[in-house]
């Protein structure tokens, strides 16, 4: 048997690898990890690798090759079609490869040949229904819209997400929005979105409260700055992308989709040029603060009343 796992949802590939490796390991537990051989592909000589994939297994009767990254070396990847297809039945390979070209010959024969599983990121649709189904596993509940709520305050990472999870089960197993909030804090990212959100929407009360509770969770001008210039850099892919897709944006600019389709609204809100003006104040504020003596708080609050429009 060989499963191959990539994909940019590094939590989602983990996650499976983690469960192939445990159930190998409980299958065979009269031997303990003897049968488990893990080999770094990209660092390994390819006689190496060859060799833990041919080999017999040592005092066991099945071994478990966890092959990582081999698409990084080239010797390996030029004879890994015979290799492969020669690894003996006592032998179970997982191909661990993040990252594959797919336009290669190397993906395409992974892709033909072996039990083939790509993770990819999640929307924030798929991540409401992943949670949700995580707090039912774990004999709990998270409704649709709590779960949604979650992750528009915790963010679209998936193991941040997890770990968030699990603290709000431990507290009580039937998980509401009323429980959200008192045991999160919104993500830095999200709440910067907000913020802009409700600037281009000409809501200058709602924008400054946002950029208060910033700084109540001690987070510093320079760094406010920072998200707001990821989040213009966002709403110039989008103004810049013509007629794609969000997922073909998300893909060719390697940003979640998440973010994208996100930052939808705000990107029709606004002319290519009036966006350039906004970068280029933003701009002048950062370098001014790195340059003279200046009120960062009342720069940035400034900032935010002409994105209102007051």
């Amino acid at each position: 048997m060989i499963i191959t796992l990539t994909g940019p949802n590094s939590f989602g590939l983990k996650r499976e690898l983690d469960g192939l490796v445990r159930a190998f390991l409980a299958q065979h537990s009269d031997t303990g990890d003897m049968g488990l051989e893990r080999v770094e592909g990209d660092e390994a000589e390819a006689d190496r690798i060859s060799e833990a994939l041919t080999s017999l297994p040592f005092l066991a009767a099945k071994k478990l090759v966890v092959l990582r990254n081999a698409g990084a070396n080239k010797k390996f990847v030029e004879g890994s079609e015979k290799l492969l297809s020669g690894v003996p039945d006592t032998t179970d390979v997982l191909i661990v490869e993040p990252k594959l070209d797919k336009r290669s010959g190397y993906y395409k024969y992974l892709k033909k040949a072996t039990d083939y599983r790509e993770f990819n990121e999640l929307d924030v649709n798929g991540l409401a229904r992943w949670a949700a189904g995580e707090a039912k596993a774990a004999g709990g509940s998270l409704g649709p819209a709590d779960a949604r709520f979650l992750v528009e305050r915790a963010g679209a990472n998936q193991q941040l997400l997890a770990n968030e999870l699990d603290k709000l089960l431990l507290y009580q197993p039937d998980v509401t929005r009323d429980i959200i909030e008192l045991l999160t804090e919104p993500i830095p990212q999200s709440t910067v979105f907000e913020l802009l959100e409700a600037a281009f929407a000409g809501n200058a009360r709602r924008a400054l409260l946002l950029y208060q509770e910033q700084r109540m969770l001690k987070v510093e001008p320079l760094a406010i700055i920072a998200m707001l210039a990821w989040q213009l850099h966002v709403l110039a892919l989008i103004k810049t992308a013509g007629n794609r897709t969000p997922e073909t944006i998300a893909k060719e600019a390697k940003v979640s989709p998440y973010v994208i389709k996100k930052s939808l609204g705000a990107a029709r809100s606004l002319t290519l040029p009036h966006l350039k003006m906004l970068i280029a104040d933003l701009l002048d504020i950062d370098t001014r603060l790195k340059s003279e003596s200046l009120d960062a708080d009342e720069a940035l609050q400034n900032y935010l009343l002409r994105l209102a429009g007051d």
